[in-house]
């Protein structure tokens, strides 16, 4: 599997644990779907940044983005 493709996916699951840690503490529950989402997100960002070093800056993960969605699409 590609590095980009691990990073993105792990993004978007630490994107999606956001609103779910919201919407846990706005009903008082305890927010383990959030804090599930974000260890796995977060530890597919570390296994891509570690696997393939000095690809990913804070400049260049819009670029990354792009590229997986260009591919997934068939471009």
């Amino acid at each position: 599997m590609d590095y980009d493709l691990i990073f993105v996916i792990g993004l978007t699951m630490v994107a999606f644990a956001i609103p779910s840690a919201v919407s846990a503490y706005s009903d008082w529950r305890w927010p383990k779907n959030a804090l599930a989402l974000l260890v796995i997100g977060a530890g597919s960002m570390a296994y891509a940044a570690q696997e393939n070093p000095g690809a990913y800056a804070l400049d260049t993960v819009d670029d990354v983005i792009l590229r997986v969605v260009a591919t997934v699409i068939g471009s």
